[in-house]
C-alpha cells in the first residue's frame, strides 16, 4: 500500500517526538551508569571496612579472653566491654546482610567468579519463592512420570525419567547454594540430601538394561511416586498456607 504525504509528515513527527524522549533516556541512563560505578566502589570500600572490623573485634576478644577482672570495678568493666563487643557483632552481621558476599567453592567451579548476591531483601524473597515454585513443578511432573513408568514398562521413558532427576537434583544444590549465600538458612543435611540424590540419579542413568534393573526397576518407581507425592503436597500445604494433617 503506498503511503501519502500526509503519513509521511506523520511519521517524521513521530520520530520528531520519539528523539526528544530518547534524549530523556540518554540522560537517564547515562546517571545510572554513574550511580552503578559508585554504587560497586562503595559496596567494595564496605566490605573492605567491615573485615577490618571483624578483625578488630576478634583482636579485641582474644585479648580479652586472656583477661582476668581483679576486683568488682574491673568485672563491671569486662561485662560492659563484652556487651558491647557482641551489639557491634550484631550491627555488623545486619551490614553484612546487604553486601555482597562470596560464593564458596561450588558455585565458583559450577558457575565461574559471578556475583551472585542479591541487593535488597524483595529480590531474595523473589528467589526464595522461585525456588519453591520450581520444586512444586518438578516434583509434579516427577509424578507424573513415575506413574507412567509403571503402566509402561519402557526403557526410554525410564532415561528420560532418571536424567529429570539428575537435572533436577543438580539444579536444587546450585539454588541452595546461592539461597545460602543471601542468608537463607537452609539446613546443612538437607544440601547434602540432594548432593548424595544426584550422585546416585547418576548412577541409575548409567545402570545397564539388565535383569538385574528389571528386577529393581518396580520398587524404584514406586518409592519415586511415593516422595514425589509427599513432596508435592507438602509445598501445595505451604504455597496455599493450609494445615495438612
Amino acid at each position: 500500500m503506498a503511503l501519502s504525504l500526509g503519513d509521511i509528515d506523520a511519521c517524521i513527527q513521530d520520530l520528531i517526538d520519539l528523539t526528544e524522549d530518547y534524549k530523556e533516556l540518554e540522560a537517564t541512563h547515562k546517571d545510572y551508569t554513574v550511580q552503578l560505578e559508585q554504587l560497586s566502589e562503595l559496596q567494595t570500600k564496605c566490605v573492605k571496612n567491615l573485615s577490618h572490623q571483624r578483625y578488630r573485634l576478634g583482636v579485641i576478644k582474644s585479648t580479652l579472653k586472656k583477661l582476668k577482672p581483679k576486683d568488682e570495678s574491673e568485672k563491671e568493666k569486662y561485662e560492659l566491654l563484652n556487651k558491647d563487643l557482641m551489639r557491634r557483632q550484631a550491627q555488623l552481621n545486619e551490614m553484612e546482610e546487604s553486601l555482597p558476599k562470596k560464593s564458596g567453592t561450588y558455585l565458583k567451579i559450577i558457575l565461574g567468579s559471578v556475583n551472585v548476591s542479591f541487593l535488597n531483601k524483595q529480590e531474595r524473597f523473589k528467589y526464595k519463592d522461585d525456588y519453591e515454585k520450581f520444586k512444586l513443578a518438578l516434583s509434579a511432573i516427577a509424578m507424573g512420570l513415575s506413574v507412567t513408568n509403571l503402566l509402561a514398562n519402557l526403557r526410554i521413558l525410564d532415561l528420560a525419567f532418571v536424567f529429570l532427576m539428575v537435572w533436577y537434583y543438580c539444579t536444587l544444590t546450585i539454588r541452595e547454594s546461592i539461597l545460602r549465600v543471601n542468608g537463607s538458612r537452609i539446613k546443612g543435611w538437607w544440601r547434602a540430601h540432594h548432593f548424595i540424590s544426584t550422585a546416585l540419579s547418576a548412577v541409575l542413568l548409567t545402570w545397564p538394561d539388565s535383569a538385574t534393573y528389571h528386577h529393581f526397576r518396580h520398587q524404584l518407581m514406586w518409592f519415586y511416586v511415593y516422595i514425589s507425592t509427599q513432596l508435592y503436597l507438602a509445598l501445595s500445604c505451604s504455597e496455599t498456607h493450609l494445615t495438612c494433617i
